[in-house]
């Protein structure tokens, strides 16, 4: 059984070996001096209830050295979009200490912070429970993170917007007040883009949502839209196009945006303001 929930995000080893480069620099200097046969067994225990994001990374970090095999183990307890509960044990093992030492911090770093973002998400997922509307993920990412965030929404239960400039073409305010209208860059665009391209227009207005319509926009976005001005606008434009929701949307809020029938409604607060869950390591 794979730790990963898949797809795995692509190239991650790459940032976490950068990861413990950053952490580790010329050595450890608390742990260099000791032996190499010292072991230790390890724990990793779940202080709060939650979501899972992030044990492959752990994996990863604590599996034993190539010269290690026989020795050292690694026992994963939890897998990543797993619900877990306070007192878990989400992943074990025995090790060399110098090296469980050096990959603690880094480990517990992603662990942490990954698997809050996917409780977040699960949280926000479970405010919509019932509607049609899907909880997405936004390009708000912490630089050199945003593969990684964007898995742990989706271990959270949650779905991806377009990943970043390229996969996706969204026009916003500023690229309106550009090009002096809706219609001129979505036309722009579509002269641009490839046919498999998806459009989608940023709107404040009844009358930008009727303007985008006509330049045959894919998705349209309701930016900063009471609940009772989306409502009236997905009725009126229903089957025309995909229906998203954003800005400022809470816990609070969410499920009275999902009930104006939008299909998507995206929350930048998954990524970047996600509290990391408390998932200490202890030797025994």
């Amino acid at each position: 059984m794979s730790t990963w929930l898949q797809p795995e995000p692509i190239d991650w080893w790459n940032h976490v070996e950068d990861a413990v480069a950053e952490d580790v620099g010329f050595g450890d200097v608390s742990a260099s001096c000791f032996p190499e046969d010292l072991l230790v067994e390890w724990q990793i225990e779940a202080q709060a209830d939650g979501v899972l994001s992030g044990a492959g990374i752990a994996e990863y970090l604590l599996s034993p050295a190539p010269q290690d095999p026989e020795r050292c183990r690694v026992e994963v307890r939890k897998v990543d979009g797993e619900a877990i509960s306070r007192g878990d044990i989400l992943l074990e093992g025995l090790a060399v200490a110098k090296r469980a030492l050096v990959a603690e911090r880094t480990a517990l770093n992603y662990l942490m912070h990954l698997s809050g973002v996917a409780t977040l998400t699960s949280q926000f997922v479970s405010k919509v429970e019932g509607t049609d509307a899907r909880i997405v993920d936004t390009r708000k990412t912490i630089p050199g993170l945003r593969t990684l965030q964007k898995y742990a929404v989706r271990c959270g239960g949650g779905h991806n917007h377009r990943m970043g400039l390229f996969d996706g073409a969204m026009v916003k305010d500023n690229h309106i007040a550009a090009m002096g209208s809706i219609t001129a860059a979505v036309d722009a665009i579509r002269r641009y883009a490839s046919h498999m391209t998806k459009i989608e227009v940023e709107c404040e207005s009844v009358e930008q949502v009727a303007e985008a319509i006509g330049a045959r926009a894919d998705v349209i976005l309701l930016d900063n839209m009471d609940p009772f001005m989306m409502r009236d606008v997905v009725r009126q434009f229903k089957g025309r196009c995909l229906f998203e929701a954003s800005g400022g949307i809470n816990l609070d809020t969410v499920r009275g945006v999902a009930q104006t029938g939008v299909d998507i409604i995206s929350v930048g607060a998954l990524t970047h303001s996600a509290v990391g869950l408390p998932l200490p390591m202890e030797f025994r």
